[in-house]
């Protein structure tokens, strides 16, 4: 990444230090600032459309209106805005429902602050990282047959590209694995797009595993 490119990232959590520390770790970090602090889903919703980070980090469990429900108003009217899920829950039920409501990655709190930083920029490129446990999760369900159901009508190389997809790669280190341009990946981005009626990478996560029970 170019480390003139400036990240501006937005903190939801209802840990004061937490979000201090996180806060602070961004503002001292090159090419990422913290733009805004909130201590609950309502001040986040009422001050996102004048702070308008490039990325928010949620916390899930929150007093009164949970970073899930929060997730679903920003991506409902923030369509641009990209969203980390940062929490301590690495259950699937959570990891799920966090990724049909448009999350574009799922972090735990007990990340490295390199991976963290790592899944910001790569958020921001247009990728949808996961903590390695969590994707360990979404490729095991990934793979069973009735997941695979959706996703039919692609071709075995969209399926792969899918597959990177999950595993949280940028166009970039999609390429970079396939031995192919990121023109080409692109190319079968789009034609996913359209066999799953997306419009976006978190999406088609999402599409892949909507049939989860």
């Amino acid at each position: 990444m170019n480390e003139e490119l400036n990240i501006q990232a937005a903190i939801l959590d209802d840990d004061k230090d937490y979000r201090d520390l996180l806060s602070k770790m961004l503002n001292n970090s090159p090419g990422f600032e913290c733009v805004g602090t909130y201590k609950s889903s309502e001040e986040a919703l009422r001050k996102i459309e004048t702070d308008l980070p490039d990325i928010f980090l949620l916390d899930i469990e929150m007093p009164v209106k949970s970073g899930i429900e929060c997730l679903k108003e920003i991506k409902l009217n923030y369509p641009s805005v990209k969203v980390l899920m940062l929490t301590v829950y690495s259950d699937s039920e959570r990891i799920f429902q966090s990724l049909r409501n448009g999350a574009d990655g799922y972090l735990l709190k007990k990340s490295p602050k390199e991976k963290l930083f790592e899944a910001i920029r790569e958020a921001y490129d247009g990728g949808v990282p996961f903590s390695g446990e969590v994707a360990k999760k979404v490729l095991q369900y990934f793979q069973t047959p009735n997941v695979l159901a959706d996703t039919s009508e692609l071709s075995e190389r969209e399926k792969e590209v899918l597959h990177e997809l999950i595993e949280g790669h940028s166009t970039k280190a999609i390429a970079d694995k396939l031995f192919v341009s990121t023109h080409t990946v692109r190319f079968h981005l789009h034609n996913i797009y359209v066999k799953l009626h997306v419009s976006s990478r978190a999406e088609a996560v999402a599409m892949a595993l909507k049939n989860r029970r």
